[in-house]
């Protein structure tokens, strides 16, 4: 009796671990298996006492104007933005849409708020890379490289879905 109940407890430790490692997984396979693209960062705030040394970035595609045809947007909703690549070498805003893009790069994000620009409506949109976590040296580094902006290095995977991989400072 004993046995069965100390390899049930064993099996449902093994299947929580398995879990937990199945999502940490699936976080990162946008490094692995993504494909790079760089976007024009501007840091906003770079240590946090609480989450620690950190860059807080906004980028270009951070405000977004959305048509959405009569459609009340809402707080959560999913949203992708095409980018194309420009001549600079960095990929900027294409276009905006509801709907899953059936081919180029494109990024998957979340509508955070929303606000009025004359006869438009803009969107706040977060993506997940919006923090980029590092030493403390290389953090304080960061906060003096940056202070004209940066180049976010991103891998998106198929989905849209992104992950940071470095953050390099903006030369003109």
């Amino acid at each position: 009796m004993k046995k069965t109940i100390a390899i049930g407890l064993l099996l449902a430790a093994l299947f929580q671990l398995l879990i937990l490692a199945g999502m940490v997984g699936l976080s990162a396979m946008p490094l692995w298996t993504g494909k790079e693209i760089k976007i024009k960062a501007i840091p906003v705030d770079p240590r946090s006492m609480f989450r620690g040394n950190y860059a807080y970035l906004k980028y270009n595609m951070s405000e977004v104007e959305i048509e959405h045809q009569n459609k009340s947007l809402r707080y959560g909703e999913v949203v992708y933005v095409s980018l194309y690549q420009a001549e600079s070498g960095l990929d900027e805003l294409s276009k905006v849409s509801l709907t899953k893009p059936q081919q180029g790069i494109f990024l998957r994000g979340r509508i955070q708020a929303h606000g009025f620009n004359s006869n438009q409506q803009t969107y706040t949109v977060k993506y997940g890379v919006e923090a980029f976590f590092a030493p403390k040296e290389k953090a304080l580094t960061l906060e003096e490289d940056l202070r004209d902006g940066g180049i976010a290095v991103l891998m998106v995977s198929n989905s849209g879905k992104a992950r940071l991989k470095d953050i390099i400072a903006y030369a003109e």
